[in-house]
């Protein structure tokens, strides 16, 4: 019987994870029968856990006896995702600090203090970002690529990966990072991610609503779904960490598309009228952060180990409309 905590509970991932393993109440071969959802706030809706407990905890991944506490309860698994994302990151560089690292090094160490009083021993999975690549990038980037961040929240994601690799190395637990795509689409409202866009120019026209496209039609980037990401993290969770040949983190596989393919891939679901809502207006400051990610990836590695992909941007777009048809139904 397993223990999840997911730190991050409260976010898009954090609560598919939550849903997933709460209805399903397996983690591979194994049964869940504890969740424990912590986030700054509450989440807005608590899965049914059906045999699977599920508590909320609240508090600051910043302060160590937050995270203290939550180890304290000796979770088997520990899903780390909370960060403070990209844009925002760039914007206030001692929040980003704060939150992306000095929270995880918290975390890390809490673990380590853990292990070294009672051999404490769990998986923790790591969801780390495409901005640890930097320029300059070929075009296809593969498995033995180095890490050259080009932003704050880059930078503060390829020191935790390195933490992680450092700490698994040590025996203090047992981790696994994992190189999400980006995530599209996202449900919901905007966030302060640079990279908002790409699921604002189809989430909102989709719902009739009018949209900014801050960036160049030719923008090229690698993707995935909400879907599909969930699937990565409890995947995570399984792969047999003698596999993994002491390289602790990995690139999740994904869809490479442009955001003319973006547009095409809706004009195709929801006609021109959807397109029409899009305007164009180029933001400098999404530019730069932009233009120094990477478009598209061999991830063989993490294909090898069972992680699997969305199969095109149309299957994106549909994935969405399926997830989230509820939230656009109207009550008679």
């Amino acid at each position: 019987m397993v223990h999840c905590l997911i730190i991050g509970g409260a976010g898009m991932l954090g609560s598919g994870l939550a849903a997933r393993l709460a209805r399903t109440g397996k983690l591979g071969d194994r049964a869940v029968s504890r969740l424990t959802l912590f986030d700054v706030v509450a989440p807005g809706s608590i899965p049914e856990g059906g045999a699977v407990s599920v508590g909320v905890k609240t508090g600051d991944i910043a302060r160590p006896e937050t995270v203290e506490a939550l180890v304290a309860a000796r979770p088997d698994v520990i899903f780390h995702l909370a960060a403070i994302v990209s844009g925002e990151a760039e914007r206030d560089f001692e929040k980003g600090y704060r939150i992306n690292l000095d929270g995880t090094r918290n975390l890390f160490e809490a673990v380590r203090k853990a292990h070294e009083s009672d051999g404490y021993h769990p998986r923790i999975v790591f969801t780390s970002s495409l901005a640890v690549f930097g320029s300059p990038l070929p075009d296809v980037i593969d498995d033995d690529h180095i890490l050259t961040p080009r932003s704050s929240y880059g930078t503060q994601k390829a020191i935790c990966e390195l933490l992680l690799a450092d700490y698994s190395r040590r025996g203090y637990f047992d981790g696994i990072g994992i190189r999400l795509p980006t995530i599209c689409i996202r449900p919901g409202k905007p966030n302060a991610a640079a990279s908002g866009f790409f699921s604002s120019i189809l989430r909102e026209p989709l719902a009739g609503l009018p949209a900014v496209l801050p960036v160049d039609p030719s923008v090229r980037h690698w993707f995935a779904s909400p879907r599909a990401a969930v699937g990565f993290i409890a995947h995570a969770a399984t792969v047999d960490s003698a596999l993994l040949d002491e390289r602790r983190n990995l690139t999740m596989p994904g869809v490479s598309a442009t955001v003319a393919d973006e547009i095409e891939a809706l004009r195709a679901v929801a006609g021109d009228s959807a397109v029409e809502l899009i305007r164009h207006e180029i933001d400098p400051a999404v530019v730069a952060i932009i233009s120094t990610w990477p478009k598209a990836f061999d991830a063989r590695r993490a294909e090898e180990l069972g992680f699997t992909a969305d199969k095109s941007f149309a299957a994106i777009i549909e994935a969405h409309i399926e997830d989230h048809a509820a939230d656009r139904e109207t009550p008679a």
